[in-house]
């Protein structure tokens, strides 16, 4: 299934992809793509569901964070071999595990605001997953029987902030916006390999990122389980795994995004996110005169 969540910021309802790729509200069967909907058996019963039978959406409508009630973004550093080779860093002998903001999640194609200040906004590109159910001390074996579905996530990031403002990469990735988070949360029955999906990122139709999971250096479910022996996971937690190649930060020399600029991101059966670049000044301006900012 594909999974997502429309309507305006903040008052998302759910919904589900049609097999011919239509959109479908869920909103008479479940609350929300959240919490107990996300749950095995709650999944189960979605999926037992004729798509055919549910209201139709308009193709335009707006997409929400493709899972709601978030109480904890978990992000993973420098997890692809080939990216930690591109900025001069050694293999890590154990994931490199910070925080996102949960305020920082928004829609897959929602602007992406450069905050204030901010000389060095750059992208990544990585597969997130979904906790379906409550995780702690689990095994890597049985790790995916505790994920409820993949997605894309743009890790932004302000790499001043990151590597110069304290010893907590936290500062640098948690400011709204910096976390576009769908379109769909796909169920792991439509993925048949997690280490083997092809990723890419655009900017201004320049390739910036291609790579592929299978450069991770610790997959999915051993970075669930690890993650597990630290905190407890919670459904609707993220974990968002890590990015391949090519991001501003490595180029020589870096850069970084501007005003006006437009990102395109895609992974392998997880769909496109697309978001324009609005610098902090002129997203002021259009909510001062209540204007869309999506």
């Amino acid at each position: 299934m594909k999974l997502f969540r429309h309507g305006s910021s903040g008052d998302e309802k759910p919904g589900l992809v049609d097999a011919s790729g239509g959109l479908r509200d869920l909103s008479g069967i479940v609350r929300d793509i959240a919490g107990p909907a996300l749950a095995p058996d709650s999944l189960a019963r979605l999926r037992m569901l004729d798509p055919e039978t549910l209201p139709k959406l308009p193709p335009d409508v707006r997409l929400g964070p493709c899972v709601g009630g978030t109480r904890n973004v978990v992000a993973i550093g420098l997890n692809f071999a080939d990216h930690a080779a591109e900025t001069g860093s050694p293999i890590p002998a154990e994931p490199i595990i910070f925080n996102k903001a949960p305020s920082s999640l928004c829609g897959p194609n929602d602007a992406v605001i450069l905050p204030k200040g901010s000389s060095c906004t750059d992208w990544e590109v990585e597969l997130a997953v979904v906790i379906g159910r409550r995780a702690s001390y689990v095994h890597a074996n049985e790790a995916l029987d505790y994920v409820a579905g993949a997605c894309i996530c743009n890790d932004v990031s302000e790499r001043d902030w990151q590597m110069n403002r304290g010893p907590t990469w936290t500062k640098g990735k948690s400011a709204p916006t910096f976390g576009p988070l769908g379109p769909w949360l796909v169920t792991l029955d439509e993925i048949p390999d997690l280490k083997n999906l092809a990723m890419s990122l655009d900017v201004n139709g320049e390739r910036r990122q291609t790579g592929s999971t299978a450069t991770m250096i610790f997959d999915v479910p051993q970075l669930v389980a690890y993650t597990s022996h630290f905190m407890l996971l919670e459904p609707g937690d993220v974990i968002t795994t890590g990015t391949p190649p090519g991001v501003g930060l490595g180029m020589k020399p870096p850069r970084y995004l501007k005003a006006g600029d437009e990102m395109v991101l895609r992974i392998e059966r997880l769909g496109e996110q697309r978001q324009k670049v609005i610098a902090f000044d002129d997203w002021t301006a259009k909510v001062s005169a209540g204007e869309p900012t999506d």
